[in-house]
């Protein structure tokens, strides 16, 4: 929650939360939506996508209650298994992911896919470092 008041702030945007029960590896359930999402354009952002299982479940369930567009992202795309099949079948627009897992093609399978490089962001990270410089700052 902390992290995700944090985002919201930053964007200056509302935030809703999504209520999920894991019920096992790679299972979840999604249980309730907390907040307001009629007419609105949807940002969803996790960690990963392994399987797509709980983004496209979270998808599908801000779709129900209303919401426009829907944008997805994370910052290691996984997509295991189903996942470009869930990804390309979920009420998704776009799902904004880095390169920090290759995908070797699989954007091309799933066209919502937009692969972002955090090259730079990374070749940064480490100049400064040897510059004895601050890292934290690359994040304000």
């Amino acid at each position: 929650m902390e992290r995700a008041r944090a985002f919201a702030k930053r964007l200056n945007v509302g935030l809703a939360i999504i209520d999920k029960r894991r019920e096992g590896p790679n299972r979840t359930k999604i249980m309730n939506i907390i907040g307001d999402v009629v007419g609105r354009d949807i940002l969803i952002l996790d960690d990963m996508i392994d399987t797509a299982g709980t983004i496209a479940q979270a998808a599908a369930a801000i779709k129900a209650k209303g919401a426009a567009r829907i944008v997805a992202g994370c910052t290691h795309p996984v997509l295991s298994g189903p996942a470009l099949q869930r990804l390309s079948e979920a009420p998704i627009d776009e799902i904004v992911v880095t390169n920090t897992i290759p995908l070797k093609g699989k954007e091309q399978i799933c066209k919502k896919i937009t692969v972002l490089s955090i090259a730079s962001l990374i070749g940064e990270a480490i100049k400064r470092i040897h510059e004895e410089a601050s890292v934290s700052s690359l994040f304000v």
